[in-house]
C-alpha cells in the first residue's frame, strides 16, 4: 500500500525511501501498529523467521503474557527456589527458603506449596505403608498455599510422628504457558508431640570481649530425661544463616571466639531420646568492646519472657518482625510504658525489650502494650483506603473527659481466623512500644468487641510521593532535606533496637511507610519481588541479606524520590534492566535542582561494599548541617562537585545522521511516540524544539521519565540547531 496521500502503512510494513510506498518489515524487525513508522529490531529472546511479522514469536523456552506488549522482551518461568528450611513448633512448622537464582526476566514471581503425606496411610488389604499422597484437609497454610508473596509460609495441622514432603514452587507471568511443570525445591518435614517443649528463658552469667556465658532452665514439659542441649548462635551483623551451635550436658555454656563489641543471637532446644524440642525465643547479647573488664550479671536477671510456643507465636514472629528481646544504650526521657520499665537494668546501661510472639498466651502482650479503647468512644467516618487485614477509615475518638482527635481506623476483614486475629492485634503491640515524635502513634485496640480495630493517629497530608507529586516545585531544597531528615531520625531510633533484619527488612523502605513518617508513604506496598527490588541493597537481591546498612541503601532510595518529587525510582525501566544496572555499578543520577552535597549523599548510601555506607545517626548529622547553612543547598555547584555517574551509559548522538524527527526518537530510546508525532505533523526539528512540558499530555507523554527524558533531549537538539554549519531537517 502506498504511504503518501493520508494512507498507512499496514502493521508489519513501513515505508519506502522517499515515503513513496510500504514495504515488509525485514527477517528480525516487526511493527505492531498500522501507520508510517519504520520497523523496529525485535525485542530481547524474540525473532522474526519471516518478512512483514507485526510481532516478534518467542524463542523456544520464552513466552510473553496475555497483558505484556508486543514490544516487551520475551520471558521465561523463574528457576527453583533456594535453600528450604524450616523451624518446628510441636505440630506446626514455619518454612523458609530463599529466591530462585533466575527470575526469568519478570518482577511478578509468586511462590506455590505442594505438601504430600508419606508412609502414614496403608495400601488396602496390604497392611503395608503406601506411596505419598496430597496432605489431608486439617493441614492449613497461613497467610495461603498458593500465590504467596513472601520467601515464608506457616504450616499447621501436621500430625506427629507423620513424614511429610512440602515442596515449594516458584512461577510468574508466563509459568502457565510452559509446557513444563514449575521449577520446585522439596524438602522433608515431620513433626513429634513427644520432644521436650521450648526453654523458657535464657540468662547471660557473664560477658568479656571475645566470650559470652549463658544458662537456661529446663523445659517446662522434659517429656522424659533431657540428654542434653543444642545452644544456637549467631553475629546479628550477618546473615541468621551462618550461624553456629555448640552442644552442652549441663544448662550452662561459654561461647568464645566472638568479636570485640558485638551483638549475638542465642537460642536453646532440648534433647531427649524422642529427638530435639523446638528452640526458645532468641535473646540478644553483645559482648564487651575491646579493652573494657569482664562483667558479672545477676544470676536472675531475666532477658526472655516467655517463649515461642504454638502456631500463633510462630505466626506472630513472622508477621510482627521485631526480634524477642533487644537491648540498646539507655537513653533519658524514653517516656516508655511502665510494662516495659520492669525489663530495665538500671546501672548496667541496658534495655530490654520484648517480642509479643515470645508469650506464651500472645494475648498477654497485647494487654500489655496496647490499650483498650471503648468502641462508645469512637465515631468512624469515611473509607480512606484498604489495608492488609480490611478497610481503612477516617475517624475521630473522644474518650470521656479528653479532647477530640482525628484516627485512623483499621477494621479486621469479617471471618478472619483466630491466627490472623492475633497477628492483626499483635501488630500493635508492636506498635505500642515504640515513642518517637516521627513513628507513627498507636492510640488503641478494640479487642472486647467485633469487629476487631486498631486506632492509630491520622496522617492527615496522605502517602508522601502523592503529596510530593501533587505539589512538585512548591518546596525548597531546606524543606526537603526537612522531610529526609525527620524519616532519618526515626530511622536511628529504630536501628538503635538491633532489630532483626531478615524479617524488618522484608521490604526495608516499608519501615519508612508504616512506621516513620509522619507523612506516610504508603503509595508503594509489598506485593511481591517487584515492588521491593527497586529499593533493594544489592545484597538483599543476591543473596537475601538484610542488615541496617542495606536499609540505609533503601533510605537513599527514598531520599531521591523525595527530592524528585515522588518520581518512579528508576523511572520505567524493567526489573531486569535495573539489577543489570545495579550490578554494573551504575547509580541514580541527581535530579533536577538537587544540590551536589545531597547528591553526594545518596551516592554515598548506595556503596556497593555496604561497610562503606554511612549510618543514620551520619545522616541525620549531615542533614543537621545542611539545615544550619542552607547555602550548601545550592543546585548550581560547578562540574567538580559531583561525581559524573549516570544512570546508563551515556549516548552521544550523531546528529547528521538523524535526518527525521522519527530517527531522532529512535535514538534517544522513545521510538514508542514515533507514530503520535507523525498524527500530530511533527516532522521537522524546527518543530521539535518548540515543544514544552505543557504540550507533551497531548502527544501522550504522560509518564514523567519520558517527559524528563525528552525535555533533556530536547535541549540537546536546540543547542545543535544553533551551532554553526548545523543542517536544519
Amino acid at each position: 500500500m502506498g504511504a503518501v496521500g493520508g494512507c498507512r502503512c499496514q502493521p508489519g510494513h513501513q515505508p519506502t525511501r522517499g515515503d513513496k510506498a510500504c514495504q515488509a518489515c525485514p527477517e528480525g524487525s516487526y511493527k505492531a501498529m498500522a501507520g508510517n513508522a519504520p520497523c523496529l529490531p525485535c525485542p530481547a529472546r524474540s525473532h522474526a523467521p519471516d518478512p512483514a511479522a507485526p510481532v516478534c514469536p518467542c524463542l523456544e523456552g520464552f513466552y510473553r503474557a496475555g497483558s505484556d506488549p508486543p514490544e516487551a522482551p520475551c520471558t521465561g518461568p523463574p528457576s527453583a527456589p533456594r535453600e528450604l528450611w524450616f523451624e518446628v513448633q510441636g505440630s506446626v512448622l514455619m518454612l523458609h527458603w530463599r529466591l530462585p537464582q533466575e527470575l526469568g526476566g519478570r518482577g511478578d514471581l509468586l511462590f506455590n506449596v505442594v505438601c504430600k503425606e508419606c508412609g502414614g496411610h496403608q495400601e488396602p488389604g496390604t497392611g503395608t505403608p503406601g506411596a505419598c499422597r496430597r496432605c489431608r484437609d486439617e493441614v492449613h497454610f497461613d497467610p495461603r498455599q498458593r500465590g504467596l508473596t513472601e520467601s515464608r509460609v506457616l504450616v499447621g495441622g501436621l500430625r506427629a510422628h507423620v513424614p511429610y514432603i512440602l515442596e515449594v514452587q516458584a512461577v510468574n507471568g508466563v509459568s502457565e504457558l510452559s509446557p513444563d511443570p514449575p521449577q520446585a525445591a522439596a524438602i522433608n518435614v515431620s513433626t513429634s508431640h513427644a520432644v521436650p517443649s521450648a526453654v523458657p528463658a535464657l540468662h547471660q552469667v557473664s560477658r568479656a570481649s571475645n566470650s559470652i556465658t549463658v544458662s537456661w532452665p529446663q523445659p517446662d514439659q522434659t517429656n522424659g530425661n533431657i540428654l542434653d542441649y543444642q545452644l544456637r548462635y549467631y553475629d546479628q551483623a550477618e546473615d541468621e544463616s551462618h550461624s553456629f551451635t555448640l552442644t552442652s550436658e549441663t544448662n550452662t555454656a561459654t561461647v568464645t571466639q566472638l568479636s570485640p563489641g558485638h551483638i549475638y543471637g542465642f537460642q536453646v532446644r532440648a534433647r531427649t531420646a524422642a529427638g530435639h524440642g523446638p528452640y526458645g525465643g532468641k535473646v540478644y547479647f553483645q559482648t564487651l568492646p575491646q579493652g573494657e573488664l569482664s562483667t558479672q550479671l545477676p544470676e536472675r536477671l531475666s532477658l526472655v519472657i516467655g517463649s515461642i510456643l504454638g502456631a500463633l507465636a510462630f505466626l506472630l514472629l513472622a508477621a510482627i518482625t521485631v526480634l524477642a528481646v533487644v537491648f540498646r544504650r539507655k537513653r533519658r526521657g524514653t517516656g516508655y510504658t511502665e510494662q516495659l520499665q520492669q525489663y530495665s537494668s538500671p546501672g548496667l546501661g541496658v534495655k530490654y525489650y520484648i517480642d509479643p510472639s515470645t508469650y506464651e498466651d500472645p494475648c498477654q502482650a497485647i494487654r500489655e502494650f496496647t490499650r483498650e479503647v471503648d468502641p462508645a468512644y469512637i465515631k468512624i467516618e469515611e473509607v480512606i483506603g484498604a489495608g492488609s487485614f480490611g478497610e481503612v477509615r477516617r475517624g475521630r475518638l473522644q474518650p470521656r473527659g479528653r479532647r477530640e482527635q482525628a484516627v485512623a481506623i483499621q477494621a479486621l476483614w469479617a471471618g478472619g481466623t483466630e491466627s490472623l486475629q492475633m497477628t492483626f492485634l499483635g501488630q500493635a503491640a508492636v506498635l505500642g512500644q515504640f515513642q518517637h515524635p516521627n513513628i507513627l502513634r498507636l492510640e488503641g485496640v478494640v479487642t472486647k468487641s467485633r469487629p476487631l480495630m486498631v486506632l492509630t493517629e491520622l496522617m492527615e497530608l496522605g502517602p508522601l510521593d502523592s503529596f510530593l507529586r501533587q505539589r512538585e516545585g512548591q518546596f525548597s531544597s531546606l524543606q526537603l532535606v526537612a522531610m529526609q531528615r525527620g524519616v532519618a531520625a526515626a530511622m536511628q531510633y529504630l536501628s538503635s533496637f538491633a532489630f532483626v533484619h531478615r524479617a524488618l527488612s522484608a521490604h526495608s523502605v516499608l519501615v519508612n511507610s508504616h512506621l516513620v513518617c509522619k507523612v506516610a508513604r504508603l503509595g508503594h506496598s509489598p506485593q511481591g519481588p517487584s515492588c521491593m527490588l527497586r529499593w533493594a541493597a544489592p545484597e538483599v537481591i543476591a543473596h537475601g541479606k538484610h542488615t541496617t546498612s542495606s536499609d540505609i541503601w533503601s533510605f537513599g532510595i527514598v531520599m531521591w524520590e523525595v527530592m524528585s518529587y515522588g518520581e518512579r525510582p528508576y523511572w520505567d525501566m524493567s526489573d531486569q534492566e535495573v539489577l543489570n544496572a545495579i550490578e554494573q555499578e551504575f547509580r541514580l543520577p541527581p535530579p533536577p535542582g538537587c544540590p551536589p552535597g545531597l547528591h553526594l549523599l545518596m551516592l554515598d548510601t548506595w556503596q556497593k561494599d555496604r561497610t562503606q555506607r554511612p549510618h543514620f545517626d551520619q545522616l541525620v548529622a549531615a542533614f543537621d548541617k545542611m539545615i544550619r547553612k542552607p547555602d550548601t543547598l545550592q543546585a548550581d555547584g560547578g562540574p567538580g562537585d559531583r561525581p559524573s555517574q549516570a544512570l546508563l551509559n551515556p549516548v552521544a548522538l550523531d546528529f547528521p545522521s538523524l535526518d527525521s524527527p522519527q530517527a531522532w526518537l529512535l535514538a534517544i530510546g522513545l521510538e514508542c511516540y514515533q507514530e503520535n508525532f507523525s498524527k500530530f505533523g511533527l516532522c521537522t526539528f524546527s518543530d521539535v524544539v518548540q515543544l514544552g512540558l505543557e504540550d507533551l499530555p497531548a502527544l501522550g507523554i504522560t509518564l514523567a521519565g519520558h517527559q524528563k527524558k525528552l525535555l533533556h533531549n530536547i535541549q540537546l537538539l536546540q543547542q545543535h540547531l544553533t551551532q554553526p554549519g548545523s543542517v536544519e531537517v
